[in-house]
């Protein structure tokens, strides 16, 4: 492979990344601090290769050699200009850390995710026995988005919608025609999010669902996570429409069929293999444990909290 196209993979690649990262219109963008997407490690070696120094000041925990995902998306908002007016969780990931501390102390814009964040933070403190220094009333963020809360990114209006069923705080975000549906339904040759998590339920995931899927045919969804089944291109957006018509977890369901299709499909699924070390850190807003006497930082694995190894 020559150099110059190893250039264009390295910039295709980039682009494709923080289409997964970010969404923007009219020069701002609202970071979506977990959504990155599962394709990305192993185009890493190419994506360092070819992105340009950063020269926005680091400070947070993660050192540099840890968070180059979120360079990815620091390098996307310099390059073009953007102004970023909020960064938001849609939801505790179970999957991968939050970068929302990362980038906030880089472009000290607020951060935010949704109110019911106290409820997760509340079962996780016990999973995990934290003691009383960690709180769980949700100010590990700037604002808790309510149901149908309005905000602004730059001169438009956002909507939040309460969507729970992969977790018990999600929220999906409705711009125009655009809605950012997280970790409900994925592209539709993919299916939809698993619902197995503690506290995630099936038949709330079903009502978001169906919440999602009532607005017009056009409207465009953009979804948090791709799977790329048969090594397709990555991929990010649908309409309802394409949901209705081709994903097979909808097509042809309703909520009782959903329901028991879902809870088998979970049972045969191992949980994710960073579960427990990622979810204290997102619980917190994307913060690591405060260093210790010595000057380490500790995460705590509660080795049999699951039936099914997070390790399988």
């Amino acid at each position: 492979m020559d150099v110059e196209l190893l250039r264009q993979l390295g910039e295709r690649l980039l682009a494709l990344q923080s289409s997964q990262c970010y969404f923007g219109f009219e020069g701002r963008a609202v970071v979506s601090a977990g959504s990155l997407a599962h394709h990305v490690s192993w185009t890493a070696a190419i994506l360092a290769t070819f992105r340009p120094t950063i020269h926005l000041t680091r400070c947070a925990d993660f050192p540099s050699h840890l968070s180059w995902s979120a360079d990815l998306i620091l390098n996307h908002i310099e390059l073009n200009a953007l102004k970023v007016d909020w960064i938001i969780d849609t939801h505790p990931h179970a999957d991968h850390f939050s970068a929302a501390r990362d980038l906030n102390s880089c472009l000290n814009v607020p951060t935010a995710t949704g109110a019911e964040v106290v409820r997760i933070q509340e079962l996780w403190k016990s999973f995990y026995h934290l003691g009383d220094e960690f709180l769980t009333d949700g100010t590990q963020w700037d604002h808790l988005f309510v149901e149908g809360e309005q905000f602004k990114v730059g001169g438009m209006t956002a909507e939040v919608m309460f969507s729970p069923g992969h977790t018990m705080a999600s929220i999906s975000i409705r711009i125009g025609d655009a809605v950012f549906i997280h970790d409900t339904l994925f592209m539709p040759d993919s299916g939809t999010a698993r619902a197995d998590f503690p506290g995630g339920d099936a038949q709330q995931l079903w009502r978001s669902i169906s919440r999602i899927l009532d607005f017009p045919d056009s409207t465009r969804l953009f979804t948090g996570h791709d799977y790329q089944p048969g090594g397709r291109e990555p991929l990010w957006e649908s309409t309802v429409a394409e949901q209705k018509a081709s994903n097979p977890h909808v097509r042809g369901q309703d909520e009782t069929s959903f329901v028991r299709m879902r809870n088998s499909r979970d049972r045969r699924l191992p949980m994710p293999k960073l579960i427990l070390q990622s979810l204290q850190v997102n619980i917190a807003g994307g913060r690591l444990p405060e260093p210790e006497a010595n000057g380490q930082r500790y995460l705590k694995i509660p080795l049999n909290l699951f039936d099914r190894p997070a390790w399988s």
